[in-house]
Parts: C-alpha cells; structure tokens; sequence
C-alpha cells in the first residue's frame, strides 16, 4: 500500500464503523459530523498517547533487565523486526513511525 505524502491511507479515510456517515451529515450536517469524527480522533490520539507511555515503560524495564545480565541496553536485530513488521503494515510511513517509536523507547 503506497500512499503519497498529502494521501491518508485507506484505513485513515474509513467511514465510521458505528454508522452510515450519510445519515449521521443528514441529521446534524456536515459541521456537526466533522466535529464528532474530530472528537472520535482525539479520542484516539489520547489511546495512542497513553500506549506509547505503555510502550516506553516496558522497553526501559527490559534495558534494564538487559543490562543487569551484562547485555547491551539495545538490541539492534530486534530493532529491525520492528521496524519491517511496521514497514509491512503500514509501508513506508510505518517505517517511520516505527523509527520515532524506538527514538522515543530507547532511553536517555
């Protein structure tokens, strides 16, 4: 799935699963659903928030445990199957993605 900078991936351009869109801009017109589906974004930005949290605290708690075996704090091939499963998903954004995710679970 290629998609250019300006085009969302399908996935992003869905219609909500909760109903027909048509009938929802019919009831309270275009401005009232393009808030609703901006408040349902929100919404899922706070999730996505709080599981990258998740995710920092988990990947530090494993350096740790890492270094206390006398390991090193990263784990470079483990690095580059995250980074191909985002690829694979989600094509080459996912790939960047993938590299802010482990910038941001890497540790200071």
């Amino acid at each position: 799935m290629q998609t250019s900078a300006t085009e969302a991936p399908a996935a992003c351009a869905a219609p909500a699963a909760s109903g027909a869109p048509e009938a929802a801009e019919d009831v309270q017109g275009p401005e009232g659903l393009i808030a609703a589906e901006r408040a349902r974004i929100d919404e899922l930005d706070a999730r996505i928030i709080d599981l990258v949290r998740q995710r920092m605290t988990i990947s530090e708690t494993i350096q740790q445990a890492r270094i206390a075996a006398g390991g090193r704090r990263l784990h470079l091939s483990r690095e580059m199957e995250i980074l191909d499963h985002y690829s694979q998903e989600l094509d080459r954004p996912g790939r960047e993605l993938a590299m802010t995710l482990l910038g941001l679970c890497r540790g200071r």
